[in-house]
Protein backbone atom coordinates (compact mmCIF):
# COMPACT_ATOMS: atom_id res chain seq x y z
CA UNK A 1 0.00 0.00 0.00
CA UNK A 2 1.43 3.66 -0.92
CA UNK A 3 1.67 5.90 1.95
CA UNK A 4 -1.19 7.99 3.33
CA UNK A 5 -2.03 11.78 2.49
CA UNK A 6 -0.90 14.59 4.60
CA UNK A 7 -3.32 14.97 7.83
CA UNK A 8 -4.41 18.28 5.89
CA UNK A 9 -5.62 16.21 3.25
CA UNK A 10 -7.42 13.60 5.54
CA UNK A 11 -8.73 15.85 7.53
CA UNK A 12 -10.96 18.00 4.97
CA UNK A 13 -11.48 14.42 3.76
CA UNK A 14 -13.41 13.12 6.82
CA UNK A 15 -15.40 16.87 6.91
CA UNK A 16 -16.72 16.74 3.76
CA UNK A 17 -17.72 12.64 4.27
CA UNK A 18 -19.05 13.50 7.82
CA UNK A 19 -21.26 16.71 6.25
CA UNK A 20 -22.62 14.29 3.17
CA UNK A 21 -23.64 11.72 5.31
CA UNK A 22 -25.61 14.49 7.99
CA UNK A 23 -23.16 13.25 11.31
CA UNK A 24 -22.14 15.69 13.93
CA UNK A 25 -18.43 15.59 15.36
CA UNK A 26 -20.09 14.00 18.74
CA UNK A 27 -21.83 11.05 16.34
CA UNK A 28 -18.73 9.92 14.28
CA UNK A 29 -16.49 10.32 17.61
CA UNK A 30 -18.59 7.85 19.60
CA UNK A 31 -17.95 5.78 21.31
CA UNK A 32 -14.31 5.85 21.26
CA UNK A 33 -13.29 9.50 20.58
CA UNK A 34 -14.26 12.72 21.44
CA UNK A 35 -15.72 15.34 19.39
CA UNK A 36 -12.53 17.53 19.96
CA UNK A 37 -10.27 14.95 18.68
CA UNK A 38 -12.96 14.74 15.59
CA UNK A 39 -12.24 18.64 15.50
CA UNK A 40 -8.32 18.76 15.91
CA UNK A 41 -8.53 15.88 13.02
CA UNK A 42 -10.49 18.15 10.54
CA UNK A 43 -8.73 20.85 10.92
CA UNK A 44 -5.36 18.92 10.08
CA UNK A 45 -3.72 19.35 13.26
CA UNK A 46 -3.25 15.38 14.15
CA UNK A 47 -2.15 12.74 11.89
CA UNK A 48 -4.91 9.62 12.64
CA UNK A 49 -3.55 6.58 13.27
CA UNK A 50 -4.65 3.15 11.96
CA UNK A 51 -7.22 2.17 14.43
CA UNK A 52 -8.69 5.87 13.94
CA UNK A 53 -8.78 6.07 10.52
CA UNK A 54 -10.49 2.38 10.98
CA UNK A 55 -12.84 3.66 13.21
CA UNK A 56 -13.96 6.91 10.89
CA UNK A 57 -14.05 4.25 7.34
CA UNK A 58 -16.25 1.91 9.67
CA UNK A 59 -18.32 5.60 10.46
CA UNK A 60 -18.70 6.78 7.24
CA UNK A 61 -19.13 3.73 5.18
CA UNK A 62 -15.75 3.73 3.21
CA UNK A 63 -12.71 1.36 2.96
CA UNK A 64 -9.97 2.52 5.29
CA UNK A 65 -7.62 2.93 1.64
CA UNK A 66 -10.20 5.25 -0.09
CA UNK A 67 -10.05 7.38 3.68
CA UNK A 68 -6.44 7.32 3.69
CA UNK A 69 -5.45 8.06 0.25
CA UNK A 70 -8.55 9.41 -1.59
CA UNK A 71 -8.28 6.56 -3.98
CA UNK A 72 -12.06 4.67 -4.25
CA UNK A 73 -11.58 1.11 -3.12
CA UNK A 74 -13.84 -0.34 -6.71
CA UNK A 75 -11.16 1.95 -8.65
CA UNK A 76 -8.06 -0.30 -7.20
CA UNK A 77 -9.36 -3.36 -7.84
CA UNK A 78 -10.21 -2.34 -11.23
CA UNK A 79 -6.89 -2.06 -12.41
CA UNK A 80 -5.76 -4.87 -10.48
CA UNK A 81 -8.48 -6.69 -12.57
CA UNK A 82 -6.66 -5.25 -15.26
CA UNK A 83 -3.11 -6.28 -14.01
CA UNK A 84 -4.28 -9.75 -13.96
CA UNK A 85 -5.46 -9.68 -17.81
CA UNK A 86 -2.47 -8.51 -18.95
CA UNK A 87 -0.39 -11.37 -17.02
CA UNK A 88 -2.80 -13.02 -18.77
CA UNK A 89 -2.38 -12.42 -22.08
CA UNK A 90 1.23 -12.48 -22.42
CA UNK A 91 1.24 -15.79 -20.83
CA UNK A 92 -0.51 -16.93 -23.80
CA UNK A 93 1.81 -15.69 -25.99
CA UNK A 94 0.87 -12.22 -27.20
CA UNK A 95 3.56 -9.88 -26.00
CA UNK A 96 2.59 -6.60 -28.29
CA UNK A 97 -0.58 -6.58 -27.17
CA UNK A 98 0.16 -7.38 -23.52
CA UNK A 99 2.97 -4.24 -23.69
CA UNK A 100 0.06 -2.14 -24.80
CA UNK A 101 -1.79 -3.10 -21.71
CA UNK A 102 0.80 -2.96 -19.31
CA UNK A 103 2.06 0.45 -20.67
CA UNK A 104 -1.88 1.67 -20.48
CA UNK A 105 -1.84 0.47 -17.01
CA UNK A 106 1.69 1.65 -15.63
CA UNK A 107 0.66 5.17 -16.61
CA UNK A 108 -2.79 5.52 -14.68
CA UNK A 109 -0.93 3.70 -11.53
CA UNK A 110 2.18 6.15 -11.40
CA UNK A 111 -0.78 8.78 -11.45
CA UNK A 112 -2.16 7.05 -8.40
CA UNK A 113 0.76 6.45 -6.73
CA UNK A 114 0.09 3.03 -6.66
CA UNK A 115 3.55 1.54 -6.09
CA UNK A 116 2.73 -2.22 -6.40
CA UNK A 117 0.76 -1.93 -9.77
CA UNK A 118 3.94 0.06 -11.18
CA UNK A 119 6.68 -2.30 -10.75
CA UNK A 120 4.01 -5.14 -11.56
CA UNK A 121 3.53 -2.96 -14.90
CA UNK A 122 7.00 -2.34 -15.60
CA UNK A 123 8.26 -6.12 -14.98
CA UNK A 124 5.50 -7.15 -17.58
CA UNK A 125 6.85 -4.20 -20.05
CA UNK A 126 10.27 -6.00 -19.39
CA UNK A 127 9.60 -9.84 -19.79
CA UNK A 128 7.42 -8.33 -23.23
CA UNK A 129 10.55 -6.40 -24.52
CA UNK A 130 12.72 -9.72 -23.99
CA UNK A 131 9.94 -11.71 -25.47
CA UNK A 132 10.03 -9.21 -28.71
CA UNK A 133 14.00 -8.91 -28.48
CA UNK A 134 14.31 -5.47 -27.58
CA UNK A 135 16.99 -6.11 -24.89
CA UNK A 136 17.92 -2.56 -23.42
CA UNK A 137 14.53 -1.64 -23.39
CA UNK A 138 13.67 -5.11 -21.09
CA UNK A 139 16.58 -3.75 -19.01
CA UNK A 140 15.56 -0.22 -18.74
CA UNK A 141 12.27 -1.65 -17.24
CA UNK A 142 13.39 -3.92 -15.33
CA UNK A 143 16.07 -1.55 -13.34
CA UNK A 144 12.99 0.61 -13.24
CA UNK A 145 10.86 -2.43 -11.27
CA UNK A 146 13.70 -2.82 -9.02
CA UNK A 147 13.48 1.46 -7.72
CA UNK A 148 9.89 0.73 -7.72
CA UNK A 149 9.50 -2.35 -5.57
CA UNK A 150 11.75 -0.29 -3.16
CA UNK A 151 12.29 -1.98 0.20
CA UNK A 152 10.08 -5.22 0.27
CA UNK A 153 11.21 -8.66 0.59
CA UNK A 154 13.99 -10.15 -1.66
CA UNK A 155 12.09 -13.08 -2.95
CA UNK A 156 9.23 -10.00 -4.56
CA UNK A 157 12.06 -8.68 -6.36
CA UNK A 158 14.05 -11.98 -7.77
CA UNK A 159 11.50 -11.45 -11.27
CA UNK A 160 13.14 -7.98 -11.39
CA UNK A 161 16.52 -9.36 -11.10
CA UNK A 162 15.86 -12.32 -13.09
CA UNK A 163 14.83 -10.04 -15.68
CA UNK A 164 17.89 -7.57 -16.00
CA UNK A 165 19.98 -10.94 -15.77
CA UNK A 166 18.68 -12.27 -18.49
CA UNK A 167 18.76 -9.16 -20.84
CA UNK A 168 22.42 -9.08 -19.68
CA UNK A 169 22.74 -12.78 -21.03
CA UNK A 170 21.04 -12.13 -24.33
CA UNK A 171 22.85 -9.32 -25.33
CA UNK A 172 26.47 -11.62 -24.20
CA UNK A 173 27.26 -10.16 -21.04
CA UNK A 174 27.78 -13.34 -19.80
CA UNK A 175 29.95 -12.86 -16.73
CA UNK A 176 27.37 -10.01 -15.26
CA UNK A 177 24.68 -12.22 -15.86
CA UNK A 178 25.93 -15.22 -14.12
CA UNK A 179 27.26 -12.70 -11.29
CA UNK A 180 23.60 -11.33 -10.77
CA UNK A 181 22.11 -14.51 -10.73
CA UNK A 182 24.39 -16.50 -8.73
CA UNK A 183 24.90 -13.40 -5.78
CA UNK A 184 20.77 -13.52 -5.66
CA UNK A 185 20.58 -16.95 -5.15
CA UNK A 186 22.86 -16.97 -2.33
CA UNK A 187 21.61 -13.91 -0.76
CA UNK A 188 18.15 -16.42 -0.75
CA UNK A 189 19.85 -19.61 0.36
CA UNK A 190 22.10 -18.15 2.69
CA UNK A 191 19.43 -15.72 4.29
CA UNK A 192 16.82 -18.82 4.89
CA UNK A 193 14.87 -17.15 2.20
CA UNK A 194 13.53 -20.50 0.73
CA UNK A 195 11.04 -19.39 -1.89
CA UNK A 196 10.38 -22.25 -4.37
CA UNK A 197 9.25 -19.93 -7.00
CA UNK A 198 12.17 -17.53 -6.65
CA UNK A 199 14.80 -20.21 -6.50
CA UNK A 200 13.56 -22.00 -9.54
CA UNK A 201 13.15 -18.81 -11.56
CA UNK A 202 17.19 -18.33 -10.43
CA UNK A 203 18.24 -21.95 -10.98
CA UNK A 204 16.54 -21.88 -14.63
CA UNK A 205 17.91 -18.78 -15.93
CA UNK A 206 21.60 -19.22 -14.98
CA UNK A 207 21.57 -22.44 -17.07
CA UNK A 208 21.97 -20.48 -20.23
CA UNK A 209 25.03 -18.45 -19.31
CA UNK A 210 26.73 -21.80 -17.87
CA UNK A 211 26.68 -23.10 -20.94
CA UNK A 212 27.88 -20.77 -22.90
CA UNK A 213 30.78 -20.02 -20.35
CA UNK A 214 31.48 -23.53 -20.50
CA UNK A 215 30.83 -24.15 -17.31
CA UNK A 216 28.56 -27.58 -17.85
CA UNK A 217 28.78 -29.21 -14.22
CA UNK A 218 27.61 -26.21 -13.00
CA UNK A 219 24.82 -26.37 -15.66
CA UNK A 220 23.48 -29.67 -14.70
CA UNK A 221 23.42 -29.19 -11.41
CA UNK A 222 21.35 -25.82 -11.36
CA UNK A 223 19.10 -28.03 -13.60
CA UNK A 224 18.88 -30.42 -11.15
CA UNK A 225 17.77 -28.14 -8.88
CA UNK A 226 15.56 -26.53 -10.91
CA UNK A 227 13.77 -29.73 -11.62
CA UNK A 228 13.33 -30.49 -8.06
CA UNK A 229 11.86 -27.45 -7.16
CA UNK A 230 9.55 -27.83 -10.14
CA UNK A 231 6.53 -29.89 -8.84
CA UNK A 232 5.93 -27.03 -6.16
CA UNK A 233 5.01 -24.85 -9.07
CA UNK A 234 2.66 -27.29 -10.44
CA UNK A 235 0.09 -26.22 -13.47
CA UNK A 236 -1.20 -23.28 -12.68
CA UNK A 237 -3.15 -22.13 -15.80
CA UNK A 238 -6.69 -23.93 -14.35
CA UNK A 239 -6.44 -22.11 -11.47
CA UNK A 240 -5.69 -19.01 -12.57
CA UNK A 241 -8.84 -18.91 -14.46
CA UNK A 242 -11.05 -19.57 -11.81
CA UNK A 243 -9.50 -17.16 -9.48
CA UNK A 244 -10.38 -14.49 -12.25
CA UNK A 245 -13.91 -15.78 -12.10
CA UNK A 246 -14.28 -15.57 -8.82
CA UNK A 247 -12.93 -12.19 -8.71
CA UNK A 248 -15.14 -10.72 -11.51
CA UNK A 249 -18.41 -11.96 -9.40
CA UNK A 250 -17.20 -11.17 -6.13
CA UNK A 251 -16.66 -7.29 -7.60
CA UNK A 252 -20.06 -7.35 -8.72
CA UNK A 253 -21.46 -8.60 -5.16
CA UNK A 254 -19.15 -5.52 -3.84
CA UNK A 255 -16.85 -7.37 -1.61
CA UNK A 256 -13.78 -5.67 -2.71
CA UNK A 257 -11.59 -7.18 -0.33
CA UNK A 258 -11.90 -10.85 -1.43
CA UNK A 259 -11.64 -10.14 -4.82
CA UNK A 260 -8.65 -8.48 -4.45
CA UNK A 261 -7.45 -11.70 -2.59
CA UNK A 262 -8.33 -13.83 -5.59
CA UNK A 263 -6.68 -11.22 -8.08
CA UNK A 264 -3.89 -11.82 -6.42
CA UNK A 265 -4.04 -15.65 -6.63
CA UNK A 266 -4.46 -15.23 -10.13
CA UNK A 267 -1.77 -12.16 -10.62
CA UNK A 268 0.49 -14.87 -8.79
CA UNK A 269 -0.26 -17.80 -10.88
CA UNK A 270 -0.13 -16.07 -14.00
CA UNK A 271 3.57 -14.72 -12.93
CA UNK A 272 4.27 -19.22 -12.31
CA UNK A 273 3.10 -19.75 -16.16
CA UNK A 274 6.06 -17.77 -17.50
CA UNK A 275 8.11 -20.74 -15.84
CA UNK A 276 7.33 -22.92 -18.76
CA UNK A 277 10.03 -21.28 -20.55
CA UNK A 278 12.76 -21.71 -17.86
CA UNK A 279 11.60 -25.57 -17.75
CA UNK A 280 12.03 -26.11 -21.29
CA UNK A 281 15.10 -24.39 -20.46
CA UNK A 282 15.64 -26.94 -17.93
CA UNK A 283 15.14 -29.82 -20.86
CA UNK A 284 17.23 -28.34 -22.82
CA UNK A 285 19.94 -28.37 -21.00
CA UNK A 286 19.47 -31.92 -20.07
CA UNK A 287 19.30 -32.68 -24.16
CA UNK A 288 22.58 -30.96 -24.07
CA UNK A 289 24.12 -33.30 -21.51
CA UNK A 290 23.43 -36.53 -23.21
CA UNK A 291 24.44 -34.82 -26.72
CA UNK A 292 28.14 -34.84 -24.61
CA UNK A 293 27.54 -38.06 -23.62
CA UNK A 294 27.05 -39.57 -26.94
CA UNK A 295 23.42 -40.79 -26.23
CA UNK A 296 22.06 -38.67 -28.85
CA UNK A 297 18.42 -40.43 -29.66
CA UNK A 298 17.54 -39.09 -25.73
CA UNK A 299 19.48 -35.92 -26.62
CA UNK A 300 16.92 -35.39 -29.73
CA UNK A 301 14.31 -36.28 -27.47
CA UNK A 302 14.83 -33.51 -24.51
CA UNK A 303 15.81 -30.99 -27.25
CA UNK A 304 12.39 -31.33 -29.19
CA UNK A 305 10.38 -31.42 -25.93
CA UNK A 306 11.87 -28.12 -25.10
CA UNK A 307 11.04 -26.81 -28.62
CA UNK A 308 7.31 -27.71 -28.08
CA UNK A 309 7.35 -26.12 -24.88
CA UNK A 310 8.77 -22.93 -26.18
CA UNK A 311 6.36 -22.89 -29.44
CA UNK A 312 3.69 -23.22 -26.81
CA UNK A 313 4.53 -19.85 -25.21
CA UNK A 314 5.57 -18.26 -27.85
CA UNK A 315 9.25 -17.50 -26.82
CA UNK A 316 10.89 -17.41 -30.17
CA UNK A 317 14.26 -16.10 -29.49
CA UNK A 318 14.39 -18.77 -26.55
CA UNK A 319 13.34 -21.18 -29.35
CA UNK A 320 15.42 -20.47 -31.87
CA UNK A 321 17.76 -20.89 -29.48
CA UNK A 322 17.29 -24.38 -28.55
CA UNK A 323 17.05 -25.10 -32.28
CA UNK A 324 20.88 -24.91 -32.78
CA UNK A 325 21.12 -27.09 -30.16
CA UNK A 326 18.93 -29.11 -32.00
CA UNK A 327 20.44 -28.80 -35.21
CA UNK A 328 23.95 -30.28 -33.82
CA UNK A 329 21.79 -33.38 -32.44
CA UNK A 330 20.44 -33.77 -35.79
CA UNK A 331 23.83 -33.29 -38.21
CA UNK A 332 25.52 -35.95 -35.40
CA UNK A 333 23.10 -38.50 -36.28
CA UNK A 334 23.68 -37.91 -39.80
CA UNK A 335 20.63 -35.75 -40.28
CA UNK A 336 23.00 -32.77 -41.75
CA UNK A 337 20.13 -31.76 -44.49
CA UNK A 338 16.92 -30.91 -41.66
CA UNK A 339 19.83 -29.72 -39.41
CA UNK A 340 20.66 -27.24 -42.10
CA UNK A 341 17.44 -26.10 -42.96
CA UNK A 342 16.41 -25.57 -39.32
CA UNK A 343 19.75 -23.25 -38.63
CA UNK A 344 18.32 -21.23 -41.98
CA UNK A 345 14.91 -20.87 -40.34
CA UNK A 346 16.75 -19.93 -37.41
CA UNK A 347 18.74 -17.46 -38.29
CA UNK A 348 16.77 -14.85 -39.63
CA UNK A 349 15.48 -14.53 -35.99
CA UNK A 350 18.93 -13.71 -35.06
CA UNK A 351 21.26 -10.42 -35.02
CA UNK A 352 24.51 -8.92 -33.07
CA UNK A 353 22.36 -8.07 -30.43
CA UNK A 354 19.86 -10.17 -29.59
CA UNK A 355 21.26 -13.77 -29.99
CA UNK A 356 24.84 -13.55 -30.85
CA UNK A 357 26.15 -16.03 -29.48
CA UNK A 358 23.79 -18.45 -30.62
CA UNK A 359 23.53 -17.10 -34.23
CA UNK A 360 27.54 -17.78 -33.69
CA UNK A 361 27.16 -21.21 -32.97
CA UNK A 362 24.65 -21.73 -36.23
CA UNK A 363 27.38 -19.85 -38.52
CA UNK A 364 29.62 -22.27 -36.76
CA UNK A 365 27.44 -25.62 -37.32
CA UNK A 366 26.08 -24.25 -41.02
CA UNK A 367 30.43 -24.25 -41.48
CA UNK A 368 31.14 -27.74 -40.24
CA UNK A 369 28.27 -29.08 -42.51
CA UNK A 370 29.87 -27.04 -45.37
CA UNK A 371 32.96 -28.51 -45.12
CA UNK A 372 31.23 -32.60 -44.58
CA UNK A 373 29.84 -31.06 -47.74
CA UNK A 374 33.29 -30.35 -49.36
CA UNK A 375 32.06 -26.53 -50.13
CA UNK A 376 35.00 -24.99 -48.25
CA UNK A 377 34.40 -21.26 -49.51
CA UNK A 378 31.20 -21.71 -47.79
CA UNK A 379 32.06 -22.90 -44.57
CA UNK A 380 35.45 -20.21 -44.34
CA UNK A 381 32.43 -17.75 -44.49
CA UNK A 382 30.52 -18.82 -42.04
CA UNK A 383 33.77 -19.42 -40.05
CA UNK A 384 34.25 -15.92 -40.27
CA UNK A 385 30.76 -14.58 -39.74
CA UNK A 386 31.26 -16.82 -36.46
CA UNK A 387 33.97 -15.50 -35.26
CA UNK A 388 33.10 -11.85 -35.63
CA UNK A 389 29.98 -12.26 -33.16
CA UNK A 390 32.02 -14.27 -30.66
CA UNK A 391 34.43 -11.43 -30.31
CA UNK A 392 32.00 -8.65 -29.49
CA UNK A 393 30.72 -11.06 -27.05
CA UNK A 394 33.55 -12.47 -25.17
CA UNK A 395 33.15 -15.77 -25.14
CA UNK A 396 36.82 -17.12 -25.29
CA UNK A 397 35.66 -20.55 -24.59
CA UNK A 398 34.10 -21.44 -27.88
CA UNK A 399 36.54 -18.46 -29.93
CA UNK A 400 39.28 -20.81 -29.55
CA UNK A 401 37.31 -23.97 -30.52
CA UNK A 402 36.20 -21.26 -33.67
CA UNK A 403 39.80 -20.90 -34.48
CA UNK A 404 41.16 -24.43 -34.38
CA UNK A 405 38.19 -25.08 -36.80
CA UNK A 406 39.11 -22.39 -39.50
CA UNK A 407 42.60 -22.96 -39.06
CA UNK A 408 42.48 -26.48 -39.91
CA UNK A 409 39.94 -25.75 -42.87
CA UNK A 410 42.84 -22.99 -44.01
CA UNK A 411 45.66 -25.10 -43.47
CA UNK A 412 43.76 -27.91 -46.04
CA UNK A 413 43.67 -25.36 -48.59
CA UNK A 414 47.03 -24.37 -48.55
CA UNK A 415 46.95 -21.05 -46.68
CA UNK A 416 49.90 -22.32 -43.89
CA UNK A 417 50.45 -18.79 -42.47
CA UNK A 418 46.60 -17.81 -42.26
CA UNK A 419 46.29 -20.98 -40.56
CA UNK A 420 48.85 -20.37 -38.27
CA UNK A 421 46.85 -17.05 -37.27
CA UNK A 422 43.94 -18.42 -36.98
CA UNK A 423 45.33 -20.86 -34.41
CA UNK A 424 47.66 -18.25 -32.34
CA UNK A 425 44.51 -16.12 -31.83
CA UNK A 426 42.74 -19.71 -30.89
CA UNK A 427 45.58 -20.33 -28.32
CA UNK A 428 45.54 -16.61 -26.90
CA UNK A 429 41.94 -17.03 -26.11
CA UNK A 430 42.18 -20.48 -23.98
CA UNK A 431 45.36 -19.05 -21.94
CA UNK A 432 43.45 -15.93 -21.15
CA UNK A 433 43.09 -15.03 -17.37
CA UNK A 434 40.28 -15.91 -15.86
CA UNK A 435 37.97 -16.85 -18.99
CA UNK A 436 36.36 -19.84 -17.67
CA UNK A 437 37.36 -19.65 -13.82
CA UNK A 438 34.17 -18.90 -11.75
CA UNK A 439 33.71 -17.64 -8.07
CA UNK A 440 32.14 -20.22 -5.96
CA UNK A 441 29.05 -21.82 -6.74
CA UNK A 442 25.79 -20.80 -4.96
CA UNK A 443 24.81 -22.75 -1.79
CA UNK A 444 22.48 -25.13 -2.43
CA UNK A 445 18.65 -25.13 -1.98
CA UNK A 446 16.46 -27.38 0.50
CA UNK A 447 15.19 -29.62 -1.68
Amino acid sequence: MSERDDPVTIGRRVQQLRVERGLTQKQLAEPVYTPAYISTLEAGRVRPSDDALRHLSGRLGVGFDELATGRPAHLVTDLRLRLTEAHRTLATGEAEAAAEQYALLLAEAEQLHLAEVVAAALLGLGECALETGKLEEGRRYFERAEEAFGDVPLPVRVPALRGRAVSHYLAGELRYSVYLLESTIDELNRGGLHDPDALLLLYASVIGPYMDMGAHARAAQAAEFALALAPQAGDPALVARMHRSVARTLIAEGRVAEADASLAKAAELYRQLQLRTELANCHWMRGYVYAQNGQLERAEDELRQALTMLAATRAALYSSQAAVELADVLHRRGKSEEAAALLHDVLSDFSPERGALHSAAAHRLLGIIAEDARDTEAAEEHYVRALSLLERAGAAGDLADLCRLLGDLLRRTGRVEAALDAYRTGLGHRTAPGTTTLGPAPAQPPL
